[in-house]
C-alpha cells in the first residue's frame, strides 16, 4: 500500500494538473498519429538531412530503420561533461548493431557552477536552463528522429533537456549519464581549507592545492549537490537505466551502458512494439516519485526550482506545499556530503540508489507502478549493472545496507523527514536545506544586517563587522532583479562565524549551492526585493525569526510592513558577460515557487 500522504498529494496534484495535462497529451497523441516524422519531409528535405550521414544514408532513406536523435551537452571545460565526447560514436555503433540508425541532431550549451561562483557570469546560470530546453528544440524541430537520447549531467543542463523532452513528449527518451569522477580529496578537507582561506590562516597556494586534489579529473563532482541530485532524479523518475547514475566515466561498464542506452531507446520507438513516449513515463506519479527522492536523499535545493518547471512543461502544476507535505513523511534514508561525510562513490558502494528506491518501496513511499524507460515498475530500479563476460546484465541488490554511516532502511532513518523544509511567514515563503543543518543550528532569532552583494559581505566579514548573533539578508538577487545568481561563495564565512559559536543564518531571495550545507539559509525567498517583496523592506538591526522546525519566517519588528519597499541600482548587473543578453530573460521570468521559467505560469 502506497502511504496515504503519498496518494492524497498525488490526487491534489493530477485535480489541479487536469486542464493544462489534457492539452498536452491531446497534443502528443497528434503528434504520435502522425506517424515517423522524416516521411512527411521533402525528397530535398530528407536528403539534407542525410547527407552527412555517410554509411547511413541508405539506411535513413528507406526509412526502415529507426533514427536516434541524439542532443548533447558536450564540452571539455565541464568535468561532468568532458566523457560525452566519444558517446555519440558509442551510440552510432550500438545503432547500427540494432539495424537503426543516429545522428547528433544538436548541441546545448553547458556551463560549471562551480566556475562562476561568486562571479558575474553566475547570473546567466539559472537562465541558461531554458536556453538549453530552447536549444535543445531546435535540435529536434528538424522531425528526423524516432527516439532521443539525452546527454546530460550538471545543475541546470538536465532540467533544461527535461523541459525539451517535454515538448517532444510523443517521442521516447532515454537520459544517459557519464558518471562521477572517482574520489579525491575528502569533500570535508577541501571544505576545511576554504574556511582557512576565508580567515585568512593559509594562502592561495594551499587552497588551489586542495580544490586540484578535489576536482582532478573527468566526470561529476562527487559531493551532493545539484548534478548528483540530477542523476538520482532520472533514476526515481525512470528515464536513466537502472543503476546507471554513479558508474564512473570511462570504464567498460559505463560503455557498456551508454550502447544498452541506446538500443533501448531505438526499441520504445513507434516503430516497434513496445512504444514508450517521454509523456507517458514523466505522469503526476512520476514527479512524486522524484519529489519523494529528493527528500530521502536530502537532495539539492534547486531542484525546487526545476522540478516545478521540468513538471509544468508536460502540463503538472507542483507546488512547494507538495514538497512539505511529501517532506514531513519521507524519512532521510542517506547522508552525502554535505549532509555527511561520504561521497557519491562511497554512497555507490553501499547500496546507493537502488537500496533507498528498495526500502522506500517497502514502506510504501513510492508509487511502485509507474512506467520507465525500462518497463512499468519501479522495482526495477532495485537492481545492479554488472558487465559479466562481456555481457550486460542487471542482478538484484544486496537488499540491505552494506554501510548503515551512509545509507540506511526507511524504519530506521537519520531523521524522520526528509531533508528540504518550506518556510512561511509575513516575510513570504521560502525553502531551506535542512539535511545537514544540526538540530542546535535549525531556529535562529537575531537582528539581521542588509546586504545588495554578496561581495558586500565578504567586506563587512574581513572588517570583523559580525561579532554577535547575526542573520545576513542578501537581497535583490531573485530572479528578475539579476537572475537568481548561487550565493554559495559565502558559505566558509558564515560557516566561521558559527563555529565560532554565534547563532547564524542566511535568508536571500537568491539561491545557494545545492552543495549548500551545516549553515541554516532560507533561500529562493517570494515576493523578491525588486517586486516589492517584504524583503525589500527590511533595514539593519530588524528582529528575525528563521525556523526550520515549525517553517516560520517572520519579522518580529512591529512597523516593517508599513514601510516603502527599499529600490536598488542593478544597472551593474545589466552587461558584462553576456548579461545584456539576457534583459528579455529578466523582464519575462516568473517567481521562483512556479519554476522561475520564461515559459509563462
Amino acid at each position: 500500500m502506497v502511504h496515504n500522504v503519498i496518494t492524497d498529494v498525488t490526487q491534489r496534484i493530477v485535480d489541479r494538473s487536469a486542464p493544462l495535462r489534457s492539452v498536452h497529451l491531446e497534443r502528443m497523441e497528434q503528434a504520435r498519429s502522425a506517424g515517423p516524422a522524416r516521411g512527411h519531409l521533402s525528397c530535398s528535405g530528407q536528403a539534407h538531412a542525410y547527407a552527412g550521414a555517410g554509411d547511413d544514408q541508405q539506411s535513413l532513406a528507406t526509412g526502415h530503420a529507426g533514427n536516434l536523435g541524439i542532443v548533447t551537452a558536450y564540452n571539455d571545460m565541464l568535468s561532468a561533461h568532458q566523457p560525452f565526447e566519444r558517446y555519440p560514436e558509442l551510440i552510432r555503433q550500438a545503432a547500427r548493431v540494432a539495424g537503426g540508425t543516429a545522428q547528433v541532431a544538436g548541441g546545448v550549451p553547458a556551463m560549471c557552477d562551480g566556475v562562476t561562483q561568486g562571479a558575474a557570469g553566475m547570473e546567466l546560470s539559472l537562465f541558461s536552463r531554458d536556453v538549453i530546453a530552447l536549444a535543445a528544440a531546435v535540435s529536434l524541430s528538424h522531425n528526423t528522429y524516432d527516439a532521443a537520447v539525452f546527454l546530460g549531467v550538471c545543475d541546470k543542463i538536465v532540467p533544461g533537456l527535461v523541459i525539451a523532452a517535454q515538448s517532444f513528449g510523443h517521442l521516447p527518451s532515454v537520459f544517459l549519464p557519464a558518471g562521477p569522477m572517482t574520489s579525491g580529496l575528502p569533500n570535508d578537507e577541501k571544505a576545511r581549507v576554504r574556511q582557512q582561506f576565508a580567515a585568512g590562516e593559509v594562502g592561495r597556494e594551499e587552497l588551489m592545492a586542495a580544490e586540484m586534489a578535489a576536482y582532478h579529473g573527468p566526470g561529476t563532482c562527487t559531493f551532493y549537490g545539484t548534478a548528483n541530485t540530477n542523476q538520482m532524479l532520472m533514476e526515481f523518475m525512470g528515464l536513466h537505466l537502472p543503476g546507471s547514475s554513479f558508474i564512473n566515466p570511462n570504464t567498460p561498464l559505463r560503455d557498456a551502458l551508454t550502447e544498452e542506452g541506446a538500443r533501448r531507446a531505438l526499441s520504445l520507438s513507434a516503430l516497434g512494439n513496445n512504444y514508450t513516449p517521454v509523456c507517458q513515463i514523466l505522469d503526476e506519479r512520476a514527479f512524486v516519485n522524484g519529489i519523494v527522492g529528493l527528500m530521502a536523499t536530502g537532495g539539492s535545493t534547486n531542484l525546487l526550482i526545476h522540478l516545478i518547471a521540468m513538471a509544468r512543461a508536460g502540463g503538472i502544476v507542483l507546488d512547494w506545499q507538495d514538497f512539505s507535505d511529501i517532506s514531513a513523511v519521507v524519512p532521510l534514508v542517506a547522508r552525502v556530503y554535505p549532509n555527511g561525510l561520504a561521497d557519491v562513490n562511497h554512497f555507490h558502494a553501499a547500496g546507493g540508489l537502488g537500496y533507498c528506491i528498495g526500502t522506500l518501496l517497502e514502506d510504501g513511499l513510492l508509487h511502485p507502478d509507474t512506467l520507465t524507460v525500462a518497463g512499468r515498475g519501479i522495482q526495477h530500479y532495485t537492481q545492479e549493472p554488472k558487465l559479466i563476460d562481456g555481457q550486460l546484465v542487471w542482478q538484484e541488490g544486496a537488499g540491505h545496507s552494506l554501510n548503515e554511516k551512509i545509507v540506511r532502511p526507511a524504519n530506521d532513518p537519520f531523521q524522520p523527514t526528509g531533508g528540504l523544509s518550506r518556510l512561511t511567514g509575513n516575510l513570504g515563503t521560502a525553502v531551506m536545506k535542512v539535511s545537514a543543518v544540526a538540530p542546535e543550528h535549525q531556529v535562529v532569532e537575531a537582528p539581521v544586517r542588509v546586504f545588495h552583494d554578496q561581495d558586500e559581505v565578504k567586506t563587512a566579514f574581513k572588517a570583523g563587522e559580525f561579532t554577535d548573533d547575526v542573520i545576513v539578508v542578501v537581497r535583490f538577487q531573485g530572479p528578475k532583479a539579476n537572475g537568481m545568481p548561487e550565493l554559495h561563495s559565502l558559505t566558509p564565512i558564515l560557516s566561521i562565524l558559527q563555529g565560532r559559536g554565534q547563532k547564524v543564518a542566511l535568508v536571500t531571495d537568491g539561491r545557494m549551492s545545492g552543495a549548500s550545507g551545516k549553515v541554516p539559509a532560507a533561500i529562493h525567498v517570494c515576493p523578491e526585493a525588486l517586486e516589492g517583496g517584504p524583503i525589500a523592506c527590511l533595514r539593519d538591526g530588524d528582529m528575525l525569526r528563521v525556523n526550520a522546525v515549525t517553517g516560520e519566517l517572520e519579522i518580529l519588528t512591529e512597523g516593517v510592513l508599513d514601510r516603502t519597499p527599499i529600490t536598488a541600482d542593478l544597472s551593474a548587473h545589466q552587461h558584462g558577460v553576456g548579461r545584456e543578453l539576457f534583459a528579455a530573460f529578466r523582464n519575462t521570468v516568473g517567481p521562483a515557487d512556479a519554476g522561475a521559467s520564461i515559459f509563462g505560469a
